[in-house]
């Protein structure tokens, strides 16, 4: 997994543990770039994932908890490690992709809907 080095100004909101701010400038119509992005160790729990691409991203021991990824494109990312209780995620990955990732780090590989 080949990571970005990522300048993005809501990136870096998110690198800076500010996940509200990141959320409201969203909210009011900034785009964000966070594909292939690391994202490891952060504390993500009050993310609004809605809509987000985190395809690729590294996602290692990140604080995940109660976050609704249900609308969030996660192909290729990795959970290893990350704390998921009350994680919502997308219907299109298994149970046993998610175990995979989160205790082997495996990238998510999600099911194509036909």
């Amino acid at each position: 997994m080949v990571l970005m080095n990522n300048d993005d100004p809501l990136y870096r909101l998110l690198r800076e543990g500010e996940v509200e701010e990141f959320n409201t400038r969203r909210h009011s119509g900034e785009a964000c770039n966070l594909r292939a992005c690391d994202l490891r160790g952060l504390d993500l729990r009050k993310l609004d994932a809605t809509g987000l691409d985190l395809r690729d991203c590294y996602l290692r021991q990140a604080d995940l908890r109660g976050v609704d990824f249900s609308q969030t494109n996660l192909e290729g990312a990795s959970i290893n490690g990350a704390k998921i209780s009350g994680t919502y995620f997308p219907a299109a990955l298994s149970a046993e992709e998610i175990s995979l990732s989160l205790m082997h780090g495996t990238r998510l590989r999600m099911r194509s809907s036909g």
